[in-house]
């Protein structure tokens, strides 16, 4: 599996507060099933991120297309294969 970021831009912040629910409930869904590998929102409220694993950058964009907050028009998405670091950082 290979891991995908998506970052998740607010297009409309009333749309993002209706679909909020259906999202986080899509994203637990994936979770169960073993597609995310964390998720969270940025604090200066711009929208969020959530890193899939997927077997390629096809199934991710798909994966990310049917989040309730894209298929409303809640949120855009930006999405990039994403190489996680295993090194330890010191200092």
């Amino acid at each position: 599996m290979n891991y995908y970021a998506v970052r998740l831009p607010i297009l409309d912040e009333e749309k993002s507060q209706v679909y909020r629910e259906e999202h986080l409930n899509y994203l637990s869904a994936l979770a169960d099933q073993g597609n995310i590998f964390t998720y969270g929102r940025f604090t200066d409220g711009s929208g969020g991120l959530v890193i899939y694993k997927a077997k390629d950058l096809e199934e991710a964009t798909s994966l990310a297309k049917k989040d309730p907050y894209v298929t409303s028009g809640a949120r855009d998405f930006v999405i990039n294969e994403w190489a996680m670091n295993t090194d330890v950082l010191s200092g």
